[in-house]
């Protein structure tokens, strides 16, 4: 379904600024007791991208963005939102930004469409601007009839869908989505991909997601900040950080001559034989899908017969184990919400 989403709208009747990042951090810094759960980040995201703050749970992901929405002061540095100050203009922060919280708060009994109606009207929209965004976010969101029905009776991943759009009522410049697919079978998170993406190409809106999800960080976001211990280690497109750690592999399994096929690669440009045993050969390729043929057709014309040939490329995980030492794992650590609660 195609479903064209109007511009979005100026909040209290002035214009949108659109000069300089739509969020900036400089030394942001959140202590809960003697510990820092945001340890002097700095930030600058553009207009218009999509930023994926990826890290495992209790890495400082939570507590950033609730810094950035106004619901948790810094404890020392600044920020800024769409050009305001999140401690001196929170108003006007929260007028520009929509959240969708890792933890969906919906009352259970109110009916879908009853919910996105109070959100558009809690931000000022007229009833025919209510009437249209109502439309549009439902044909969105595509959880047909259930939007009349009681919010107690929606899955979790028409729950998340739900809690997207109420978001989305009021048009916002940045939108920040806190794991918005955790726990989700495959084919919701896959929905929520879709519609992430259809915000940004669509509205050219500016989407803050935080993930643990290596895939999602990697299809989704034009930059990627790796987070760890309320710092940021890495950052950079997929591909950047990717190529930083390591070159492709190609891994290849021959039957017969082994110095036959070694000979047959040194003259092959782009790639390093970096090992080879009797029937393995390892190859360092700066462009693996582009020196794949080059390496087959070598082999081919040397009258060595290729068993397989595998293609690996670094990984979001490899990047991470390179800048921290230590493998993505999800359940490492223990959730920033759980942080605060504890050392408050």
């Amino acid at each position: 379904m195609t479903v064209t989403l109007t511009t979005p709208r100026s909040p209290a009747g002035t214009s949108p600024s659109t000069a300089g990042p739509a969020i900036a951090t400089h030394g942001l810094r959140r202590r809960f007791g003697a510990d820092d759960a945001v340890a002097g980040l700095d930030l600058e995201i553009a207009r218009g991208e999509i930023y994926g703050l990826l890290g495992p749970n209790g890495a400082g992901k939570s507590t950033t963005v609730r810094m950035l929405c106004t619901l948790l002061g810094p404890t020392s540095g600044t920020a800024t939102v769409a050009g305001y100050d999140i401690v001196d203009d929170p108003g006007a922060v929260r007028l520009r930004i929509g959240v969708a919280l890792q933890e969906v708060a919906l009352d259970p009994k109110q009916r879908g469409i009853e919910l996105l109606r109070l959100q558009g009207r809690l931000y000022g929209l007229t009833k025919d601007e209510v009437d249209e965004r109502v439309r549009e976010l439902t044909a969105m969101i595509d959880i047909g009839d259930a939007i009349d029905r009681p919010i107690s009776t929606y899955s979790g991943g028409m729950k998340r869908r739900l809690d997207l759009a109420a978001a989305l009522v009021h048009n916002p410049e940045v939108l920040f989505l806190d794991e918005p697919t955790t726990g989700l079978d495959p084919v919701s998170r896959a929905k929520v991909w879709d519609e992430v993406r259809a915000l940004n190409e669509r509205l050219d809106m500016t989407i803050l997601l935080t993930t643990q999800y290596l895939e999602e960080a990697d299809v989704l976001a034009h930059r990627v900040g790796i987070i760890d211990a309320g710092r940021l280690v890495a950052e950079g497109t997929p591909d950047e950080l990717k190529k930083r750690v390591s070159d492709d592999q190609i891994l290849i399994r021959i039957d017969g001559d082994h110095d036959r096929a070694v000979d047959a690669l040194r003259n092959v440009d782009g790639i390093t034989i970096t090992e080879h045993d009797a029937d393995l050969l390892v190859l360092a390729a700066r462009e693996g899908s582009a020196s794949v043929g080059p390496v087959a057709l070598a082999l081919a014309a040397a009258s060595v017969h290729l068993r397989d040939l595998t293609l690996r490329t670094p990984t979001l995980d490899d990047v991470f184990l390179e800048m921290t030492g230590n493998r993505f794992d999800v359940g490492d650590g223990f959730d920033d919400d759980q942080h605060e609660e504890h050392t408050r």
